[in-house]
């Protein structure tokens, strides 16, 4: 009998600078895959109608991450097209900058999605405070690792 179990982790990386491109604020996270993520995951794998993940979000949230999650408690501006997204071995890289005026305030929790507006939330995570003043510019590098056990 082969009993084989598959795990998906989230880290993010959030980095603010000020407006003289200095860092304020380094942070490692954890977040959680969403139960409409993971089908997501599934339908990519059996065809490809399901949109890539193209965008992310920062908000104001703070109650804790639920697989039924399909959004953010409280979206900081408008979620932003990813920079870019890197495939490599078990690993898939999304990353994207929130320029000045954009995600600004006490952000406390981010997503990633695959629409502008509406469509699949794939995780979600919470965080203590990070504070994004209006000339500020953060980015976020979010990476998704899938193992075997």
């Amino acid at each position: 009998m082969i009993n084989e179990t598959v795990k998906l982790k989230g880290d993010l990386v959030i980095t603010v600078l000020d407006k003289d491109g200095k860092v304020k604020e380094r942070r490692e996270e954890k977040n959680l895959i969403v139960s409409a993520g993971l089908t997501f995951i599934c339908s990519r794998m059996a065809n490809a109608t399901a949109g890539v993940m193209s965008h992310m979000a920062v908000g104001s949230g703070t109650a804790t991450p639920a697989a039924s999650n399909t959004d953010l408690g409280t979206v900081l501006g408008a979620r932003e097209p990813l920079d870019s997204t890197t495939a490599s071995s078990n690993t898939v890289t999304y990353v994207s900058s929130f320029e000045a005026g954009e995600g600004t305030g006490a952000v406390t929790e981010a997503g990633l999605f695959n629409a502008a507006s509406s469509g699949t939330m794939l995780c979600r995570t919470v965080f203590p405070v990070v504070n994004k003043g209006a000339n500020d510019t953060m980015a976020i590098t979010w990476t998704i690792t899938l193992s075997a056990s």
